[in-house]
């Protein structure tokens, strides 16, 4: 394993980019030989006396970059030379001053991206090891393209559980998270005729071009104050996100949740339920999901992502028994299904209950991160109207009529948040507002960051009485 002498200069801020520059060039000047360990995230984090989630970082960067490689028992070591991917020129100035933060960074690639440092490592090992050793060898080969039997029986007893879903182990699909579920369920619906799929407006611009290659027709909907504006709907079908609405972060009130399922049912149209960010609610239980009251009409689309990491791939569809079947035969079509040691991990991680206290641990550390950033916002930019709050891994700000979006966004991400403009998003003007994700804000960072981006907005009026909704 190496020693490393690694140089920080706290005073310049970006510490994490500093450490990767030390190892890059070690790396580079041959100090570090391709195939030299590299000590543990915390080991390293106790050496420099900083965070570990600043190593983690550092160490995810060159990785990304090719300088690194990292294996779950083997650690992270320096990328061997017959692997090694050719290595990024060195940035420009100009590059350096956009990527590296003021200040110590601890943004996700998205808003709404979970902080990765708290997913539960040791246990999912032990599911993955749990699987090794106790299914039979048959269980590796190629199976049902719907998914393990033992991983839908656990799902569908979850779904029940804990979303009032209406669902059997039949009537699910296991995909590679919502968004092949979405396309898969699109590929099928589109198969014998066009389709006209209303969307809410605003919604994810990363969604937007997968559901037109999927073969829809998108019909942009208006969202207000309490959800999508069921009397200005039109389509086939309808995509909603009821349970956390993105961008906006509003929950689909009881009233439009009935006249949706009128409108459904009266034209016998279906509504794909996208239950965004169910599990993270604060301030009161958890909302049953659409497909509970409605399992003829909904095709119910969720995932991990959120709850544990995008990166396992690993979400689900529930739909009527036809299209369920659909789905299935679609997905058996284009790639013969997801991976089988994962499905029955998750399983095992599902029937011990550790999917369940992970939650628990996750839902209360990220409510002491939402109420230290809205705490902040509310002392330092009263003008900023936040919304959003009751649910999910970002707030919605509202911004004062002359900030613009674009200079609000860099000054933010100069300082290590994770925003995204909702201009992009919308598909009719709307106020300025950008999206800002808390998940990866450590709690004594919020109003460090907060009061920073007051004084970047400095020149913009800062006047005003603070509004929460």
């Amino acid at each position: 394993m190496a020693d490393l002498h690694i140089r920080i200069d706290r005073g310049k801020g970006g510490i994490a980019g500093q450490i990767a520059s030390e190892l890059r060039e070690s790396i580079r000047g041959g100090r570090l030989a391709p195939g030299t360990r590299l000590p543990a995230t915390r080991d390293l984090a106790t050496d420099l006396q900083v965070s570990r989630g600043v190593v983690v970082e550092a160490y995810e960067q060159l990785v990304a970059e090719g300088f690194l490689v990292s294996r779950v028992g083997v650690g992270t070591q320096v990328t061997p030379k017959n692997t090694r991917q050719r290595a990024a020129a060195p940035p420009t100035p100009q590059q350096v001053r956009r990527r590296t933060p003021s200040t110590v960074s601890y943004h996700g690639h998205r808003p709404t991206s979970p902080d990765l440092s708290h997913f539960p490592r040791e246990r999912w090992l032990a599911a993955v090891r749990h699987v090794l050793t106790t299914v039979p060898s048959d269980a590796l080969d190629y199976g049902d393209p719907g998914g393990v039997p033992e991983l839908r029986e656990e799902l569908a007893g979850y779904l029940r559980r804990v979303r009032a879903a209406d669902v059997r182990p039949e009537n699910l699909v296991v995909v590679g998270g919502v968004a092949q579920g979405l396309s898969l369920a699109l590929h099928v619906l589109t198969d014998q005729r066009p389709l006209r799929l209303a969307v809410e407006d605003p919604t994810s611009h990363r969604q937007v071009p997968l559901l037109r290659r999927a073969g829809a027709h998108v019909v942009p909907v208006p969202v207000d104050e309490e959800g999508l504006d069921v009397r200005r709907i039109g389509g086939d079908a309808a995509l909603v996100t009821p349970a956390h609405q993105f961008p906006t972060g509003v929950v689909l009130s009881p009233r439009r949740r009935a006249a949706l399922m009128e409108w459904a049912y009266a034209g016998h149209r279906l509504i794909i339920e996208d239950d965004y960010d169910a599990e993270f609610r604060f301030d009161r239980d958890p909302v049953g999901c659409l497909q509970g009251l409605a399992p003829d009409r909904v095709i119910l689309c969720g995932s991990v992502s959120k709850a544990l990491a995008p990166g396992l791939r690993l979400g689900w569809v529930a739909a009527p028994p036809d299209l369920a079947e659909g789905i299935r035969r679609a997905r058996g079509e284009l790639d013969l299904g997801s991976p089988v040691i994962e499905q029955h991990a998750l399983a095992h991680f599902l029937r011990t209950g550790g999917y369940d206290r992970h939650l628990r641990r996750m839902r209360r550390e990220y409510r002491r991160r939402r109420d230290a950033l809205v705490g902040a916002l509310a002392a330092e930019l009263p003008a900023v109207r936040v919304r959003g709050i009751e649910a999910g891994l970002h707030v919605y700000l509202e911004l004062p009529a002359e900030w613009e979006e674009p200079r609000t966004v860099r000054a933010a991400q100069e300082l290590g948040l994770s925003v995204e403009p909702v201009g992009p998003m919308r598909e009719s003007a709307g106020p300025p507002a950008v999206v800002m994700g808390f998940a990866r804000l450590p709690v004594h960072k919020a109003e460090e960051a907060v009061r920073g981006l007051k004084v970047r907005m400095s020149g913009q009026s800062l006047t005003g009485e603070g509004r929460r909704a």
